[in-house]
């Protein structure tokens, strides 16, 4: 009876993490690989990777949202791409609490990244969007659903002014 128990326990358990690596699969680590500006080189970034970074698979036209936490004394990047050419990825943040639109990446010439100093420690809602219409493929194939990165990016904030004594 052990012995049955035991491996019907390995059975359910192999198929449960065949299930969570299949689905990280699909577009599993997107935002690492891709995500990062073409101009930087690693020895002059300064920011460093943040675990609230996310990838996943967008159907065209829908909207996702995530949350993320940011701190006071902290400057952030968020960056966004999409691995179908010539999609813009649209974002917007908001303040969680207030839901005041911080900002829209829309009325900022569709810009796929925004860095900013967080002037106190607050809860943000991420909205990521791709736009409905003609996606297609690096090989021109027109695609229905495509992976979408946001990575975010942290470093503690440069001190201004005087040092203390």
């Amino acid at each position: 009876m052990k012995k049955a128990l035991a491996i019907l326990t390995v059975l359910i358990v192999s198929s449960l993490g065949t299930k969570v690596l299949a689905q990280a699969g699909v577009c599993g680590q997107f935002h690492k690989k891709y995500c990062i500006l073409e101009g930087s080189k690693d020895d002059e970034r300064e920011f460093m990777y943040n675990s609230q970074s996310k990838s996943g698979l967008f159907a065209q036209g829908t909207i996702s949202k995530l949350r993320a936490v940011v701190y006071k004394g902290m400057d952030y990047r968020m960056s966004v791409c999409c691995e179908t050419a010539g999609s813009a990825v649209n974002f917007k943040i908001f303040d969680a609490k207030t839901g005041e639109e911080l900002f829209d990446n829309t009325k900022n010439d569709n810009t796929q990244q925004f860095e900013f100093q967080s002037a106190g420690t607050r809860q943000l809602l991420i909205e990521v969007m791709i736009p409905a219409g003609e996606a297609s493929s690096a090989k021109g194939k027109p695609v229905d659903a495509a992976c979408v990165g946001l990575l975010i990016e942290h470093k503690i904030s440069d001190r201004v002014g005087f040092s203390k004594y």
